[in-house]
């Protein structure tokens, strides 16, 4: 028995090969996202991940552990390896493993449907004024500012 016997094969699929592709990206997506939660935005088992982010500070890594985005990036490059056999493959399948990792987080962490959405009404003289909103219809000469009001020294 030689090297050349001892190198790692991919096992062959029994579905066919857009099915088997389809359900490693799928597989990679759902791992990328689940290491890039659990490093960027959990403590971990025992608070390991906690302690080594403390301990990484406010430099450059420390930074890349608490940006979900930025961490997906680095996860998917090792994920992407599961699902591509070429580099032309392997850069295409990176960028979309951390793009379904990083729609999984917004998906995931959307605001409750409880929270009230922004109204906006319209300012009506009978409520008090704030003395910054203008409301006179006119510009600022007909509300009695002067232009050398406006116009400030440097």
């Amino acid at each position: 028995m030689d090297l050349a016997d001892l190198r790692v094969q991919r096992p062959q699929l029994v579905v066919g090969d857009e099915a088997g592709i389809g359900f490693r990206f799928l597989l990679a997506v759902l791992a990328t996202w689940r290491v890039t939660h659990l490093i960027a935005r959990e403590d971990g088992p025992a608070e390991a991940i906690y302690r080594m982010r403390r301990w990484m500070g406010a430099g450059f890594w420390g930074q890349l552990m608490d940006c979900f985005l930025c961490l997906s990036l680095l996860v998917a490059a090792a994920m992407a390896f599961f699902v591509a056999s070429h580099a032309a493959d392997w850069v295409v399948s990176w960028l979309a493993i951390s793009g379904g990792a990083s729609l999984l987080e917004r998906w995931s962490t959307r605001e409750s449907a409880a929270v009230s959405p922004v109204v906006i009404e319209k300012f009506t003289s009978a409520e008090e004024s704030h003395g910054m909103l203008r409301t006179e219809s006119g510009g600022p000469e007909e509300s009695g500012v002067s232009r050398a009001d406006r116009i400030s020294a440097p």
